[in-house]
């Protein structure tokens, strides 16, 4: 079964857990776990028993505004595997089916290449550049950021 055949998670917490189920990069079979529930929390991303990562969500709650954002981060020996792809596409369908959201936004680093790739895999697509947004950690000044944003009908 591929990502997009998988019905969406059921489980009204958080938690991702992967393993192989096949070949190739769109076979990793993520699950939602029923052991945690609250956003701006990190949450351990595992792939096959060994933790990968974190993700983590947060939700704006006002009717007029309502949506969701995703953070994520992988160990550098995990990048460039779809992993991070496959954590973010789960959690989105999650924020979607489950938790009602008709819009995510993410927020790279601009000049983060690979993972502005990933997460249009998913179907994020660029909004603009936030100048400014972050702090660098190589250099300690300000770097700019991407805001991303996906409707739920997008969702790749």
């Amino acid at each position: 079964m591929n990502q997009s055949e998988r019905p969406a998670p059921t489980s009204a917490e958080l938690l991702l857990i992967g393993g192989r189920a096949g070949v190739g990069k769109s076979t990793v079979g993520w699950e939602v776990s029923a052991r945690l529930r609250t956003a701006n929390v990190p949450h351990a991303v595992l792939f096959d028993g060994e933790v990968i990562g974190a993700i983590q969500f947060s939700e704006e709650t006002d009717p007029e505004f309502r949506h969701a954002g995703i953070d994520i981060f992988l160990t550098a020996k995990r990048h460039g595997q779809g992993l991070g792809t496959d954590a973010v596409r789960t959690l989105a369908r999650w924020l979607i089916h489950e938790r009602g959201h008709h819009r995510l936004t993410i927020d790279p680093a601009a000049d983060n290449t690979a993972a502005i790739r990933s997460y249009r895999k998913a179907g994020f697509k660029p909004v603009g550049i936030m100048r400014a947004y972050g702090r660098d950690y190589r250099t300690g000044g300000w770097a700019d950021g991407l805001l991303m944003d996906l409707l739920a009908d997008e969702l790749a």
